[in-house]
C-alpha cells in the first residue's frame, strides 16, 4: 500500500477532527487529496507534529485530535511518545505511516524495521497501539481507533516510493495555514 492510498482510507473516518500533519510527502498527499480548514501542514519542523498534536488535543480536550507522522518523524522525536503517555490525552490518536524510508529528501532508510514503533507507544503507556500491512485491516483499524479513547497509535505499514514523485506543493503561506487552524480549533 503506498501512501496516498493509505490516506484515502483514514481520511473518510476523520469527522470533525484536528488534524496535524508531519512535514514533507505527508502533508503534501493529504493536501492534494483533500485540503481541510482542521488541517494543520507542518512546513519544516521535522519530528513535531505530535509535539503540536498534544498540545492541542490538551488545549481542546472536547475534540478528537489526530496526528500524521511518518517513522523518521518519531524516530527524530521519540520523547513525544513518552510524553504523550505520561499526559494520557484520551482524545489523541496518533497515526504513523511507516514506509522504512525519509521518503521526502531521497529514500535514505530509517531504524524503523528493527525498532517496532508501535512496542515503544505501548511499552512507554498508550492505550492501545497496533501494526497494519494492507489496505484491509487499516480499513477495519481506522475507525476504531478513530472513535475510541487513546491516546493510541497506529501504525501503518507502506510502501516506499520507488520513483520520482511530482506532488504538488502545499499552496496555503504559513501564516493561512495557522490562521485556518485556529479558526477549526475554535468551532
Amino acid at each position: 500500500m503506498k501512501l496516498a492510498e493509505a490516506l484515502q482510507t483514514v481520511i473518510p473516518f476523520l469527522g470533525e477532527a484536528l488534524v496535524v500533519h508531519a512535514n514533507g510527502f505527508i502533508s503534501r498527499e493529504s493536501f492534494n487529496l483533500e485540503d481541510r480548514l482542521g488541517n494543520f501542514y507542518m512546513i519544516g519542523s521535522m519530528g513535531l507534529a505530535s509535539s503540536i498534536a498534544l498540545g492541542v488535543a490538551l488545549h481542546k480536550p472536547e475534540r478528537r485530535v489526530v496526528v500524521f507522522d511518518g517513522d523518521g518523524n518519531v524516530l527524530m522525536n521519540l520523547g513525544s511518545l513518552a510524553l504523550i503517555s505520561a499526559l494520557q490525552p484520551r482524545n489523541l490518536v496518533h497515526v504513523v505511516f511507516d514506509n522504512e524510508a525519509y521518503g521526502s529528501t531521497g529514500n535514505q532508510r530509517t531504524i524503523s524495521g528493527q525498532v517496532a514503533l508501535e512496542e515503544i507507544a505501548r511499552a512507554a503507556g498508550y492505550a492501545k497501539a497496533q501494526r497494519v500491512d494492507t489496505a484491509a485491516a487499516l480499513h477495519t483499524a481506522a475507525p476504531e481507533f478513530l472513535s475510541q479513547p487513546g491516546p493510541s497509535l497506529l501504525l501503518v505499514k507502506i510502501e516506499p516510493d520507488t520513483e520520482e514523485r511530482h506532488i504538488g506543493r502545499i499552496t496555503h503561506e504559513p501564516t493561512q495555514i495557522a490562521a485556518r487552524f485556529m479558526e477549526a480549533i475554535s468551532k
